[in-house]
């Protein structure tokens, strides 16, 4: 492990990007993802999660690597480990890696404003709250997430929103907030396009037309929606693919044709969308949904498969708006418009589609970010490489 802690220590050349996630790496492949990977082109990239727990440890960072030169840094706690012990261990196990390091933080990127609380002390060239969801909205939230918010906005030297909705609702609470919405590797999904053929041995005996669904199935998705759809029409056929969480899968819709594959890579979605009919976007509307940004809506579309989705601001504006997606608030109306998207000719949605995606990308989503970094970091002068010293001493 110590190898892993010292072996690239941030340069000036490669300066380190130190991360805060309550969502894990491998669970699935979403904004956090696509920004990092793209800012590990100019910095050294490392992400530390929410801890996990064993019988009988001591506290310790679990240091592993992924492509593209992302370490993870994993805290391992004992169980039964009290509130207090565990913010001030996860204090120690980062104040230990930066020391390794020798190099502080050039950015200090936060998806999780609770890591505040072990890491305010830290200094850095840059702070940023990368804000992709109203988390205090979501089943289970802390507490203490509110004030560690509050905290944070005051601290941060940029805040990006996952949508623009969220924008409407933070732009008041910092003087830099940007609305970064949901963007797309369309190269990736467009290569649904142009497969033929069902090569997939658990959707091959699935009969057509199939209606998709791919991401994470909690509480933001309408199970009832799901099961009104399916009694509606037991000829179409429910593909939903993704990890269950925060919900007892037992509480999940049962028919012959809904069909809950589970998780699935990145990699893999295109080829599952090349044979869907229509992609489908059930979500609940309740505060969980408030805020939402689905990546998945411009995926659905750089794939070429129809889209109808419930009444979700991020989609309406400005898919909907603009015709690409339809939108529908009842069971009757989502079977209608899915049969509508079957039926309509789709060269020229087709091309109203491509004209959209062309205007942005994941990689153009990067180029704001950076020239953001690069105009705070050339407003002041650059911090010694002593500063991770006087953070840690402070």
């Amino acid at each position: 492990m110590e190898q892993l802690l010292t072996r690239r220590a941030g340069t000036a050349e490669r300066p380190l990007l130190l991360c805060f996630s309550h969502l894990r790496w491998d669970f699935v492949w979403q904004r956090p993802q696509h920004l990092l990977v793209r800012a590990a082109r100019r910095h050294d990239v490392a992400i530390m999660e929410e801890p996990i727990y064993a019988d009988g440890v001591e506290p310790h960072l679990d240091v592993s690597e992924r492509p593209g030169g992302i370490r993870i840094l994993l805290p391992v706690l004992p169980w039964g480990i009290r509130p207090e012990d565990e913010t001030a261990a996860q204090r120690r196990l980062l104040d230990r890696f930066l020391a390794a390091e020798k190099a502080g933080p050039a950015v200090l990127w936060y998806y999780t404003p609770l890591a505040m609380e072990f890491s305010a002390h830290v200094t850095a060239d840059v702070v940023v709250y990368d804000n992709m969801d109203e988390l205090s909205a979501f089943r289970g939230a802390s507490p203490r997430l509110l004030d560690c918010e509050d905290a944070l906005f005051r601290r941060a030297d940029l805040v990006f929103t996952g949508g623009y909705s969220l924008w409407e609702a933070k732009r008041d609470r910092h003087p830099r907030v940007t609305a970064l919405p949901s963007s797309i590797d369309a190269h990736h999904f467009a290569a649904a396009r142009l497969r033929h053929g069902d090569g997939l041995a658990d959707q091959a005996h699935i009969g057509r037309p199939r209606l998709g669904f791919f991401g994470v199935i909690d509480e933001r998705m309408d199970l009832d929606l799901v099961r009104e759809v399916a009694a509606r029409r037991p000829d179409w056929n429910l593909v939903m693919l993704g990890p269950v969480a925060k919900i007892d899968p037992a509480t999940l819709p049962q028919a012959a044709n809904i069909h809950w594959i589970g998780a699935r890579s990145y990699a893999e979605l295109p080829a599952y969308l090349a044979s869907w009919d229509v992609g489908i976007m059930p979500f609940a509307l309740n505060e969980s949904t408030r805020f939402i940004s689905p990546t998945k809506t411009p995926e659905y579309l750089a794939a070429g498969v129809p889209v109808v989705s419930t009444r979700i601001k991020d989609v309406v504006r400005p898919y909907g708006d603009e015709g690409l997606v339809a939108i529908a608030d009842t069971p009757d109306e989502l079977v209608a418009m899915a049969a509508a998207a079957m039926a309509r000719p789709r060269e020229p949605w087709l091309a109203a589609v491509d004209l959209h995606l062309a205007n942005g990308s994941w990689d153009s989503t990067w180029e704001v970010v950076q020239r953001s970094l690069d105009e705070v970091r050339a407003a002041r002068p650059l911090q010694a490489a002593g500063s991770v010293g006087r953070a840690l001493s402070a």
